[in-house]
């Protein structure tokens, strides 16, 4: 399964994952009729993240990591083991970063 398909399976919203076994909470939010797809996510109890915007273009997709390498976002798209989704209300105190696009 490609990065992509990983990312299009997850719901909007937010939604706990391992990841390198640690524990992660990934928040999803598609935007402008399914054209823009962002994700933060972040080690709960640590200080890793990963952010990225995926621009659905006619095109190709068009993958806007924030501040990191791409290498990063695919490799925890296609590693990470989503298993519990949450309510956006808790999950919205677990956002400390966003990123601008």
């Amino acid at each position: 399964m490609s990065w992509i398909e990983r990312l299009a399976m997850l719901e909007d919203g937010a939604t706990e994952a391992w990841y390198r076994g640690r524990r992660w909470l990934v928040r999803k939010e598609t935007r402008l009729g399914g054209r823009l797809v962002k994700l933060f996510a972040a080690e709960l109890g640590g200080r890793d993240f990963v952010s990225l915007n995926l621009y659905l273009l006619s095109s190709r997709p068009l993958l806007k990591p924030c501040e990191m390498p791409e290498r990063k976002v695919i490799a925890f798209l296609l590693g990470m083991r989503p298993y519990h989704s949450i309510s956006s209300r808790v999950a919205a105190t677990h956002s400390p970063r966003a990123c601008v696009s």
